[in-house]
C-alpha cells in the first residue's frame, strides 16, 4: 500500500479503538498498569487526537526497510541513510520490520521512552506528527523546499498545541504498536503480502487475484478518498457533543 493509506488507516484503527482501550477496568484501576502509565485514564479529546495523528505517523515505521518510501524522503539524507541501515539490518523489504515483533517491539520502545526520557519522547512524537503530515500529502505540488517548510511549521505547531493542552503521553507506546501492526495487516492485504511471524518467512497474503495492487486506480482513486471520509467521521462521532 500507498503511504497516505497506511497513514489514513492508522488513524481510523486508533479512532475506532482507543476509547474503548482507555476505558478498560484493567487499564484505568489495575494498580499495576497505574504505575506502568499505561492508559491510566480515558483519553480527553486532545490526546485522542493526538493519538490519531501519531498512530498515522506509526503507521508509516514498517516502511523503514525501504529507501524510496515516504518515511525515507520525510527529513532528507538522515532519514534515507538510517532506511538504508534499516533494510540491510531487516533483510530487505518486506521482511522483519513487517512483522508482529517489529510491532511490538516499537511499541515497548515508545512506551519505554515516554515514562523515561522526556526530551526523547518529545522527539519522537514530533517526528511522528511530520511523518504522519508528510503521508497524507501536506505539502505544495512540485515545491520541495516549500512543502518541508509547511511541514514543520505545522508539525511544530500542533506539538505546542497539544503542550499547550496538556496531552500526556502514557498512551505513546500503544499507538506506536496499532500504527506498525496496521501497517502489516494492510500489507497483507496487497499482492506481495508480509511475514507476519517473522523470523518464520511464510507470508501472509490474500490470494493473488484478490489483493489490492499498490499505487493503482483502485488505490489511489477510490480507497484513498473513501479513507479520508471514514476519518473525519470518527473524528465527527467521537468529538461532537452528544
Amino acid at each position: 500500500m500507498m503511504g497516505h493509506t497506511h497513514a489514513l488507516t492508522g488513524a481510523i484503527v486508533w479512532l475506532g479503538v482507543a476509547p474503548a482501550l482507555a476505558a478498560l477496568p484493567l487499564l484505568t484501576e489495575t494498580s499495576r498498569f497505574i504505575e506502568t502509565g499505561v492508559m491510566v485514564n480515558a483519553l480527553n479529546p486532545a490526546e485522542f487526537v493526538a493519538g490519531a495523528i501519531i498512530c498515522a505517523g506509526a503507521a508509516m515505521l514498517p516502511d523503514l526497510d525501504h529507501p524510496s518510501a515516504t518515511i525515507a524522503q520525510t527529513f532528507g539524507p538522515v532519514t534515507w541513510a538510517l532506511s538504508k541501515a534499516v533494510s540491510w539490518l531487516a533483510g530487505g523489504h518486506r521482511n522483519a520490520t513487517h512483522s508482529l515483533a517489529f510491532a511490538i517491539g516499537m511499541g515497548f520502545g515508545a512506551h519505554y521512552l515516554a515514562n523515561t526520557y522526556p526530551i526523547g519522547r518529545d522527539i519522537l512524537v514530533i517526528l511522528l506528527i511530520g511523518l504522519a503530515l508528510r503521508s497524507i500529502g501536506i505539502g505544495i505540488p512540485g515545491k520541495k523546499f516549500a512543502s518541508a517548510m509547511l511541514n514543520i511549521g505545522m508539525t511544530a505547531g500542533l506539538f505546542v498545541v497539544f503542550r499547550s493542552d496538556n496531552v500526556e503521553y502514557a498512551w505513546l507506546g500503544l499507538a506506536v504498536a496499532i500504527g506498525c501492526v496496521t501497517h502489516v495487516l494492510g500489507d497483507c492485504c496487497t499482492e506481495k503480502g508480509c511475514p507476519v511471524l517473522w523470523p518464520m518467512r511464510q507470508k501472509w497474503l490474500l490470494p493473488w487475484k484478490i489483493g489490492i495492487k499498490t499505487g493503482r486506480a483502485f488505490e489511489q482513486k477510490f480507497l484513498a478518498p473513501v479513507l479520508s471520509v471514514v476519518v473525519l467521521g470518527l473524528l465527527y462521532l467521537r468529538l461532537a457533543p452528544q
